[in-house]
């Protein structure tokens, strides 16, 4: 069975650093579900108005869709993706038997300062304090602290996935 995985945390966790590097190590598809917001949330974004719950649902839905579709097609995902409420999750998780979640955990300071190193995303640090207040904390996921390198989190990241 095609099971996807989903890298979640706030804005500016290394998200998809790490869902990257587990597609490759598991030669799977890396996708990034910044890439799948309607150019009205972005934009929404970009100003520095945080997103709604009605925002979120049909970008959420699409989601759901894509990881279905690609599992139907015997494709392996790694997908990127906030999912800070369970709510999110569940939809995210909608008729997929299983779903693997990596969530990458960290301060507000810590992470803030991840964002002011990065260029050219869209997402301003001013956002961040609704992501920590937004986020409901999985207890079904391997958490992994953002503290650690890259390569220490995928380490982890590998030997916690089920073989």
């Amino acid at each position: 069975m095609i099971t996807p995985i989903i890298v979640m945390g706030v804005s500016g966790c290394g998200k998809t650093t790490l869902a990257r590097a587990l597609a490759d190590a598991l030669g799977a598809t890396a996708l990034d579900a910044d890439d799948f917001h309607p150019a009205g949330n972005v934009e929404k974004m970009r100003a520095g108005t945080p997103l709604t719950d009605e925002d979120r649902e049909p970008w959420l839905a699409s989601l759901n869709a894509e990881l279905r579709s690609r599992a139907a097609l015997g494709e392996r995902v790694v997908l990127a993706c906030s999912a800070l409420k369970q709510r999110y999750r569940d939809t995210l998780a909608a008729d997929i038997a299983v779903m693997h979640w990596v969530f990458l955990d960290g301060n507000a300071d810590e992470i803030a300062a991840r964002m002011r190193a990065r260029e050219g995303h869209y997402m301003p640090e001013s956002l961040l304090r609704s992501q920590f207040d937004a986020l409901e904390r999985p207890t079904d996921a391997i958490c992994i602290s953002v503290s650690l390198t890259p390569v220490e989190q995928l380490q982890l990241a590998l030997a916690s996935l089920p073989k």
